[in-house]
């Protein structure tokens, strides 16, 4: 069995990060993370709209939540549901193996206005793709947008707290704990 190799457009994820960490995200160009990746400037636009974008590419994470939401058993609560999304999150997504890798984009992001924006951005759509997908379910639209919010507020801040997990703590057990917290914050209000 031979080594992990990134195809290109992992190949471009990494090259743009340890760019921008390096330089900065206003200082770097496509050109440069194009060659840092060993690849050319039409490679990076076969995949990636704009520099931006290579920290954001394809949207696993709005499948991910969909299909966990539709994946819960029929009769979970609408929170239990958005659990089980932020479960497959863990499993596929925010696996040990990524925790570097995360905290790297984190940082990368934390210094970038620009950047922030579109991760704020994101996180607006994913809350959306929640809100629909509870809606698939049979959830009254009042109740599907109050769990979608819990659960993105929730996915926020065990992101936080995953990365920052010194014993490298499941995402799934801190997404979860974190919900639990939430609700139980929210019904002391």
């Amino acid at each position: 069995m031979g080594r992990w190799q990134p195809n290109a457009p992992q190949r471009l994820v990494l090259a743009a990060l340890d760019l921008f960490a390096e330089r900065g995200y206003e200082s770097t160009t496509v050109v440069e993370i194009a060659e840092r990746a060993g690849l050319t400037r039409s490679t990076f636009f076969r995949h990636f709209p704009d520099k931006r974008e290579v920290l954001f590419g394809a949207d696993t994470m709005t499948g991910l939540l969909v299909e966990g939401i539709a994946a819960a058993p029929a009769d979970a609560a609408p929170l239990q549901a958005v659990a089980y999304a932020l479960d497959a999150i863990g499993t596929q997504a925010f696996t040990p193996a990524r925790r570097e890798f995360v905290a790297r984009r984190r940082a990368v992001i934390a210094a970038n206005p620009e950047l922030q924006e579109r991760e704020a951005l994101k996180a607006v759509g994913l809350t959306a793709s929640m809100i629909d997908a509870l809606k698939r379910r049979g959830v009254s639209d009042l109740t599907a947008r109050v769990a979608s919010q819990l659960g993105s507020l929730a996915w926020k801040i065990a992101y936080d707290r995953w990365i920052d997990a010194p014993g490298g703590e499941d995402f799934g057990e801190i997404a979860r704990r974190t919900l639990g917290e939430l609700q139980a914050a929210s019904a002391s209000c």
